[in-house]
């Protein structure tokens, strides 16, 4: 986790800077068997390699998810490698991005943690968060308790978190929420789940389940009342983020966010007093996939791992 947070950071930047080449998100549903695919693409100019990323997600089955990452020659467009990952890189690159952000916009000093979704990122968002932060509570609220608990079960003895840490199940949102100094939503939702009196002054909200236009998570009167609003990207957050539904709302409009690479860049500010509330929505963006897989083929090129296939 500590190294694709480091090389997911810089690729952020690159994207806000004008550095990186990438198109639209394609989206595809396969209702019948409650199935969405995402195909995601990127190239990060002077990189060997570009690489296009298809997750899938199949809420009725076991397991739900799964996927695979193609790199491609950036010289000539041949194709590279074939990651046959079954989402890992999916799942390790979007606990990374959560982990950025908390590292520009969480507060210094982080007690309690709530945890919004009981799935896989209820387990990458805090291998990221223990990464840039420590903290000493996390309250974790799911739909069903019982997946809740075994989140809970797994996470106290979970390697590389705080140690020493007390992991609680919240029987409500608000419950999870008060108090909290990061709040972090992973969820599927179509409905807001948080909301904004419930939040504590100073805390930071990283919000990523939002990746199609009918996904929400948090009231718009959060987005309404950050003092900075921060987004992976700010055209494709205002298209299928939680900044589309504040949008639609009329509570902020696009000039009111930032990116986070513009963040990371220096070219705005992150927190800068104790008592702002931030939130950073994340949809997730293709050079997150190509950094990712450019940080793996490096290293199997080091280890000698993979097999050769011949065309």
């Amino acid at each position: 986790m500590a190294s694709c947070i480091d090389a997911i950071e810089p690729a952020f930047a690159s994207y806000s800077s004008g550095l990186a080449e990438l198109p639209g998100v394609i989206h595809l549903n396969v209702p019948e068997h409650r199935g969405e695919i995402h195909v995601k693409a990127g190239h990060l100019r002077d990189q060997p390699f570009y690489a296009a990323k298809l997750s899938s997600g199949f809420y009725e089955s076991v397991p739900a998810y799964d996927g695979l990452v193609v790199a491609f020659d950036a010289r000539d467009g041949s194709p590279a490698a074939f990651l046959i990952d079954h989402g890992f890189i999916t799942d390790i690159r979007t606990g990374a991005a959560g982990g950025v952000a908390a590292r520009h916009l969480a507060p210094s000093e982080v007690s309690t943690v709530a945890v919004i979704g009981s799935g896989v990122q209820a387990r990458y968002q805090l291998d990221a968060l223990a990464q840039v932060r420590g903290f000493e509570e996390v309250r974790v609220w799911g739909r069903s308790p019982e997946r809740a608990a075994a989140c809970v079960d797994e996470l106290s003895t979970r390697e590389r978190l705080p140690e020493g840490c007390a992991y609680l199940v919240a029987s409500s949102v608000e419950q999870a929420v008060e108090g909290a100094d990061v709040v972090v939503t992973c969820t599927a939702s179509t409905e807001p789940l948080v909301r904004a009196e419930w939040l504590k002054p100073g805390s930071h909200v990283t919000a990523l389940g939002s990746d199609g236009p009918d996904k929400r998570e948090l009231d718009v009167a959060i987005l309404a009342l950050a003092d900075r609003l921060v987004c992976d990207s700010v055209a494709q957050c205002a298209a299928i983020g939680e900044l589309h539904h504040a949008i639609d709302a009329g509570v902020v409009g696009e000039a009111d966010a930032v990116e986070l690479g513009q963040v990371i860049g220096g070219e705005e500010p992150g927190r800068s007093g104790p008592d702002q509330l931030t939130v950073c929505d994340l949809t997730g963006v293709g050079v997150q996939d190509v950094a990712a897989a450019l940080l793996v083929m490096s290293r199997a090129a080091e280890r000698g791992l993979g097999q050769r296939i011949a065309v």
